[in-house]
């Protein structure tokens, strides 16, 4: 029996299973994804999924901005 029917070319899920939605932000605290991306994941194209994984990066300063209370006070 042939392994090729395992050997799947897919676009790996960036989720880290730290799932929660920043309420400002609208995007996961671990992944970054917004509510719909997460949702659509397993029925978009592996195209769409890379050019999302490749926005990824850019949003965690959102969250980093967004936070108040004493992490705020420490670091300004």
């Amino acid at each position: 029996m042939s392994d090729e029917i395992w050997a799947r070319d897919e676009v790996e899920s960036p989720c880290v299973k730290i799932c929660v939605v920043h309420p400002a932000a609208r995007i996961c605290i671990g992944c970054f994804r917004t509510p719909d991306e997460i949702a659509r994941w397993s029925r978009l194209s592996a195209e769409a999924r890379r050019e999302i994984i490749a926005a990824l990066p850019a949003r965690e300063p959102m969250l980093r901005s967004e936070r108040r209370g004493r992490a705020a006070r420490l670091k300004g």
